[in-house]
């Protein structure tokens, strides 16, 4: 075989990979562009319809896989935002509904005592500690609104500083103590005899002691138990009060510190609440870097935990 028909076998080889290089490449544009529109009708289709599906594309083309799956991650994040949207749209519905609730009842009352005054044009004491009382019930339930505002909207300046867990723990129990004693509560307490300093703030912590005894209270007045005990770690100082009433079932321990939940039964009790005693107290713990967690088994042990950093020297 001559030299020249060599070189012509040669460079009919060179075309003929060079012919099948521009056809894959053709192939691929091909295939990319029709992925590409394959994502571009699907991502219309499901931002059209306001559905929950993702995008599903079968192709070896990498970098289209990954701008998938980023797609995918965006519209995960758009149905988060509108389950959010949707769960804080119940909620203010039963914000709502739970306002008019709890001011109805004694807003009744007060003006019910001022139209008999109103009437017999007289005022007997008995009933003016009454209207007293339910007015001041009323700006309790209009004041914890407000914390609780400023709280979930940052404007709440707590300033940490050291503070002794113990003498705190010590005076919310005596503000309650003759209240206890009057419904026969049992009431047991662990607390080092030497000061336990904390990371916190006394008025913070006051406001979370006081709601959780108050809790204890109302919905675990059947126990007649309030137990307050105090452990430590290296870092964390944990508080526990406890009570043996009919506790909180585990279906609701996620909600029990949204703003406003309350267990049904417990609106007809003499002892009312709006719902908004351990929301304020778990946005007071997580503003001190600490949190509150809940154990409970109904009718056996409740218990909510308040954690809390040590005191760094």
């Amino acid at each position: 075989m001559s030299d020249a028909t060599i070189l012509f076998f040669l460079c009919l080889c060179i075309l003929l990979l060079f012919c099948i290089v521009l056809y894959q490449q053709f192939v691929f544009r091909s295939g990319t562009q029709t992925d590409l529109r394959k994502i571009h009708q699907k991502l219309g289709e499901i931002i059209d319809t306001d559905s929950d599906e993702r995008i599903m594309l079968f192709t070896e083309n990498k970098e289209l896989m990954e701008l998938a799956a980023q797609i995918n991650r965006l519209l995960e994040n758009h149905l988060k935002t509108k389950a959010d949207y949707r769960r804080s749209r119940t909620a203010s519905k039963r914000m709502l509904s739970n306002i008019s609730h709890d001011m109805k009842t004694p807003m009744t009352v007060i003006l019910g005592y001022l139209e008999i005054m109103r009437i017999h044009g007289e005022a007997t004491q008995e009933m003016l500690e009454k209207t007293e009382q339910k007015a001041q019930s009323v700006m309790e339930l209009i004041n914890q609104f407000f914390t609780l505002a400023k709280l979930e909207a940052g404007d709440t300046d707590i300033e940490l500083s050291k503070v002794d867990i113990c003498e705190i723990c010590r005076e919310s129990i005596l503000d309650f103590y003759e209240m206890l004693t009057k419904i026969d509560f049992q009431v047991d307490i662990e607390l080092p005899e030497s000061p336990v300093y904390i990371q916190g703030n006394k008025e913070a912590l006051q406001r979370i002691f006081f709601n959780l005894i108050s809790n204890v209270i109302r919905y675990g007045s059947d126990g007649k138990y309030l137990g307050v005990f105090l452990r430590m770690d290296k870092k964390s100082v944990y508080i526990d009060v406890i009570d043996k009433g009919q506790g909180i079932d585990k279906s609701f321990s996620e909600s029990v510190f949204d703003r406003l939940f309350t267990l049904e039964d417990s609106r007809s009790r003499s002892i009312q609440g709006n719902g908004l005693g351990l929301t304020i107290a778990k946005n007071l713990a997580l503003q001190l870097g600490g949190e509150i967690l809940l154990d409970s088994t109904p009718h056996v042990k409740t218990t909510f935990t308040v954690k809390l950093k040590q005191f760094s020297y």
